[in-house]
C-alpha cells in the first residue's frame, strides 16, 4: 500500500510538471531537426555521394551534356528526373526543415494550450491532448512539405533551380522576392498573423474538448500559421533550400513577427526589404 501511494505521488508530481515536459520535448524536437539540417549542409559542402538527392550524379540526376566529358562545367549539366528514393529523401528534408523552422514560433501557443488543458476539470490526460494538438499542427506542415517537394522538382526540371538547390535565374529569384513582399501586405496575411500572435484569442475561439478536439485545434492553428508564412518559405528557393544561414534568417524573422510586440511592423519592414531586393535582382 505504501509503495502504491508513493508511486501515485510521483505520477502526480510529474503531471503537475507537464508544461515543463512539453517545453523540454519541443526543445528536443527542434534541436534534433537543426542538427539534422546541419548534418545535411555539411555533407553537401563536402560533395558527399552517400545521400540521395544531394550533389550526386546518381542521385540528383546530374548528367553531363557531353557524355564523353567527365569534367563538364556546371552550366553544361542537366538534371535528370528524380528516383523514388530522391523524392522521399527530399520530402523528409523539407518535413524536418519545417519542423525546425516552425516549432520555435509555435511554442508559446502549445505551452499555453498545455497549461489550459492541465487546469481543465474535464481533462485528466494533458500530455496526450497536447501531443494531439502538436500532431495536428505538424500535419499541416507535412502537407506543405509534400507541395514544396513537388515545387522543387518542377523548378529543377525547368532549370530554374540549380543542383545546389538555389535559384538559377535572377528573374525567377526576383519574382519570388516580390511575391513574398506583396503578400506581407495582404489582408489575408494580416488576418493569419493576428491569430498566430493571439494564443488566448485562438484558444477561446477554437476550443474543443478531448483528444480529437485537440487534433482539430492543432490543424486550425497550423492552417493559420501556413497562411501566415507560406510565402516566406518560398524564399528558400532563392537563398538556397539547404542554405543554413537562409533557413536561420527566415526562422528568426517568423519568430519575431509572431512573438515580438511590434511584430506587424517588423513584417512590413521586411516586406519593403524583400521588394527592393526583388527589383534589384530583376533589373540587374
Amino acid at each position: 500500500m505504501t509503495s502504491e501511494v508513493r508511486t501515485g505521488g510521483v505520477v502526480e508530481q510529474l503531471l503537475r510538471r507537464d508544461r515543463l515536459i512539453v517545453f523540454a520535448g519541443l526543445i528536443l524536437l527542434t534541436s534534433l531537426a537543426w542538427f539534422y539540417l546541419y548534418y545535411l549542409t555539411t555533407q553537401m559542402s563536402m560533395g558527399s555521394n552517400s545521400l540521395p538527392g544531394i550533389m550526386s550524379s546518381s542521385s540528383t540526376g546530374l548528367e553531363s551534356a557531353y557524355p564523353g566529358d567527365g569534367m563538364a562545367m556546371p552550366d553544361l549539366m542537366k538534371l535528370a528526373p528524380w528516383t523514388a528514393v530522391d523524392a522521399l529523401f527530399m520530402f523528409l528534408m523539407w518535413a524536418v526543415m519545417m519542423l525546425g523552422m516552425m516549432l520555435p514560433s509555435a511554442t508559446p501557443m502549445i505551452l499555453l494550450y498545455a497549461r489550459v488543458v492541465r487546469h481543465s476539470a474535464k481533462n485528466t490526460e494533458p500530455l496526450i491532448h497536447t501531443s494531439a494538438f502538436l500532431a495536428g499542427y505538424l500535419v499541416v506542415w507535412i502537407i506543405f512539405s509534400v507541395t514544396a517537394t513537388a515545387m522543387q522538382y518542377g523548378l529543377e526540371q525547368a532549370a530554374l533551380l540549380s543542383p545546389m538547390m538555389i535559384s538559377a535565374s535572377p528573374v525567377f529569384g526576383g519574382i519570388v522576392l516580390l511575391v513574398a513582399a506583396v503578400y506581407q501586405w495582404t489582408p489575408y496575411k494580416n488576418a493569419c498573423l493576428r491569430r498566430c500572435r493571439s494564443p488566448v484569442w485562438f484558444l477561446s475561439t477554437y476550443w474543443r474538448d478531448g483528444a480529437n478536439g485537440a487534433l482539430r485545434m492543432g490543424l486550425a492553428h497550423g492552417a493559420y500559421c501556413l497562411g501566415c508564412c507560406w510565402a516566406l518559405m518560398l524564399l528558400l528557393f532563392v537563398g538556397g533550400v539547404m542554405n543554413l544561414l537562409c533557413i536561420a534568417a527566415i526562422t528568426i524573422f517568423v519568430l519575431a513577427e509572431k512573438v515580438l510586440p511590434r511584430g506587424h511592423d517588423i513584417g512590413r519592414v521586411g516586406a519593403i526589404i524583400l521588394g527592393l531586393s526583388g527589383i534589384a535582382l530583376i533589373t540587374a
